[in-house]
C-alpha cells in the first residue's frame, strides 16, 4: 500500500492549552507510519475541521471545559461534522472510523441523545480502574486488556443516566463503567460507548503514557492540587499505578492501536473489494 493510502485526521480539542494528549496520540499513530499519514486540526481555537472526503480515520481528543458549552461557532461546526460522518457511513460502502476521547466523547454522547452530561461532585483525576460491561468483554477495542483495566481519568463532568431506549434504537452499547464505589451513593459514570461498528468513544484517556503523565505530575501546582483533592497517600498510590507495567502502559499499548488496526484492516478490505 502507498503511504498516503490511509489518512488520519487528529482533531485537537484542547483550545490551545498545553497538553500531553496530542503528543501521545501522534506517538501512537507513528507506530503505523508505514501505512498512514496524519494531519492535526485545531477545532476550538482556529475553527478547523477536516473535509471528511479527504480522510479515512478520525481521532478527536480530550480538552478542558464544559462539554455542553461552545462559542456558537466551533461547537455548531463540530456537531454538523458528526452528522456528516454519520450520513457518509449510512450511504457509502467504505466507512469512516472515529474515536472520541474524553471531552469529545461527552459531546458525542450528548449529540446522539444517549445520556445526560452532569458536573461531578469532585474532580476525577489519576489512574483509575475501568470495568468492562458484558458487551465490553466482547468488544475488540478492549482485546488484550484485563477486567478491570486501568487508565488515566481527568474530568470534571460525567456521562450518566443512560437512555436505554435510545441506545437500543441506535444500536449503541455501553462497553465500560467507572469503578464500583460502595462507600458513596453516586451513580457509576459511563466510561466507554460503542456508538456504531465504526464510531467508538472513551471517557478516559487511552493515549496517556506513564512518562508524559509523570512529567505532568512534576508540576508543583498540579502536585499540590492533587494532594489537596486526594490526599498524600492516594497521591503515592497514583504514582505506583502509573509505574505499573500492567496498568497505564498496557492501556496505552492496547486501545488506540486496537482501534487503528481494526480501522485499517476494514479500510483495506473495503477498498480492495471496490477496486476488484
Amino acid at each position: 500500500m502507498q503511504n498516503s493510502t490511509i489518512k488520519i485526521a487528529v482533531l485537537d480539542m484542547y483550545n490551545g492549552e498545553p497538553n500531553q494528549g496530542i503528543r501521545c496520540i501522534i506517538d501512537i499513530i507513528n507506530r503505523f507510519n508505514q501505512i498512514v499519514t496524519f494531519q492535526i486540526f485545531d477545532v476550538r481555537r482556529k475553527w478547523e475541521l477536516p473535509d471528511i472526503k479527504q480522510f479515512d480515520i478520525f481521532i478527536s481528543s480530550g480538552g478542558p471545559g464544559n462539554p455542553l458549552e461552545g462559542d456558537g461557532n466551533w461547537d455548531l461546526k463540530y456537531h454538523a461534522f458528526i452528522d456528516e460522518l454519520t450520513k457518509w457511513n449510512n450511504e457509502n460502502k467504505v466507512k469512516k472510523h472515529v474515536l472520541f476521547i474524553c471531552h469529545s466523547f461527552q459531546i458525542a454522547c450528548k449529540h446522539f441523545g444517549l445520556a445526560e452530561i452532569t458536573k461531578r461532585h469532585d474532580t476525577s483525576f489519576g489512574a483509575m480502574a475501568i470495568h468492562k460491561t458484558k458487551e465490553g468483554l466482547q468488544d475488540p477495542l478492549f482485546e488484550g486488556l484485563s477486567d478491570p483495566f486501568y487508565a488515566i481519568d481527568s474530568r470534571d463532568y460525567q456521562v450518566v443516566q443512560p437512555k436505554l431506549n435510545v441506545f437500543s434504537k441506535k444500536g449503541a452499547k455501553i462497553i465500560s463503567l467507572e469503578k464500583i464505589r460502595d462507600h458513596v451513593q453516586y451513580e457509576r459514570a459511563i466510561m466507554a460507548v460503542r456508538f456504531t461498528d465504526y464510531f467508538v468513544g472513551t471517557q478516559f484517556h487511552p493515549e496517556a503514557d506513564p512518562i508524559g503523565f509523570l512529567s505532568h505530575l512534576r508540576d508543583k501546582e498540579v502536585k499540590e492540587k492533587i494532594k489537596k483533592i486526594k490526599g498524600k497517600r492516594k497521591f503515592r498510590n497514583m504514582l505506583e499505578d502509573v509505574l505499573d507495567d500492567d496498568k497505564i502502559y498496557k492501556t496505552n499499548e492496547t486501545i488506540i492501536p486496537n482501534f487503528l488496526r481494526i480501522a485499517i484492516n476494514d479500510l483495506m478490505i473495503s477498498k480492495k473489494i471496490l477496486s476488484n
